[in-house]
């Protein structure tokens, strides 16, 4: 077996001992990324992404990975549990860093110094000519009679929510906030490495999931070591969308996107063949949660291919 990349010096520990974890089961069973892919429905850049510490395999990966293996799943999520909470612990201080380094950028774009000669005079005609601007804007305004403003050009044109931040999307990102309801993850460029799963459950076998891109500020359900005919819901507020395994070798399903802020506020369901039901719990303070068994008839799953999602 080809000899892997050494783990970054910077992983915490906890992930640290949870990547080695996986790499002994999958040396021991004498797996790759490209047979993982075919066993487990996740694909081989994700697994190579897992095996090397850049990305934390999702906890439906890790319980296929063990069914892959012919190992118990046990010790393994036993372990995934408190990585992942490290993991979320560093993407928040990463987030934290990203933004203090904009604040930063944006005041040393600030002119230092004493102002230029003329400065103030030019400060002053700035300051006239917005004055116009607005005095023009009102009076159109209150015009109208009917209380509600207009818009007069392109210019005047109010930010879409979705445009919460001043920095540009990373490149393949399509849609954000509430531009990407109703859009599917992977098309939209949300999944990958932009996605966690902040929340899980456990119905029979079928592992049901939160999946949460706080790059484009969107949920989704998924379920995974499904078999044909089980469903899988997210609810936020009064929304939802919903997904079906249809196709004999398919073992994963997740829905369209739902623009929410929090994934605490999403809820993901699923309703298998068999009758079972179950979903991730409601609450919380957002922080992606290792979820628990919500079974309530007897097992039923799957194995094969499949998008990720």
């Amino acid at each position: 077996m080809a000899r892997r990349k050494e783990l970054s010096d910077e992983l915490d520990p906890q992930v640290r001992e949870f990547v080695e974890l996986l790499r002994g089961v999958v040396d021991r069973a004498g797996l790759n990324p490209r047979t993982l892919a075919d066993r487990t429905g996740y694909g081989r850049a994700s697994w190579e992404r897992y095996l090397d510490g850049r990305q934390l395999a999702p906890k439906g990966a890790v319980v296929a990975l063990a069914e892959a293996a012919g190992t118990p799943a046990d010790p393994l999520t036993a372990a995934w549990e408190p990585a992942e909470r490290a993991w979320s612990r560093a993407e928040l201080r990463n987030a934290g860093t990203q933004d203090a380094l904009r604040i930063v950028g944006v005041k040393r774009a600030e002119p230092d110094g004493p102002p230029r000669p003329g400065g103030s005079r030019r400060w002053g005609l700035f300051v006239a000519g917005v004055m116009g601007v607005v005095i023009v804007v009102v009076g159109g305004f209150l015009l109208t009679g009917d209380g509600d403003p207009k818009p007069v050009s392109d210019s005047g044109r109010t930010p879409s929510p979705s445009a919460s931040s001043p920095t540009a999307p990373p490149s393949g990102v399509l849609c954000g906030g509430a531009a990407c309801t109703g859009r599917d993850a992977e098309e939209m460029g949300c999944s990958g490495d932009l996605v966690v799963t902040a929340r899980s459950a456990t119905v029979g076998t079928v592992v049901v999931e939160v999946r949460y891109s706080r790059t484009c500020g969107a949920a989704w359900g998924r379920i995974v070591q499904a078999a044909p005919g089980d469903s899988v819901r997210v609810t936020v507020g009064k929304t939802r969308h919903t997904a079906r395994i249809t196709a004999a070798d398919d073992t994963i399903a997740y829905t369209p996107m739902i623009a929410v802020p929090d994934p605490a506020r999403a809820t993901a369901c699923a309703s298998l063949a068999s009758g079972e039901t179950g979903c991730t719990g409601e609450g919380g303070a957002g922080r992606p949660s290792s979820g628990g068994t919500v079974a309530v008839r007897g097992p039923d799953g799957g194995r094969g291919g499949g998008r990720t999602g």
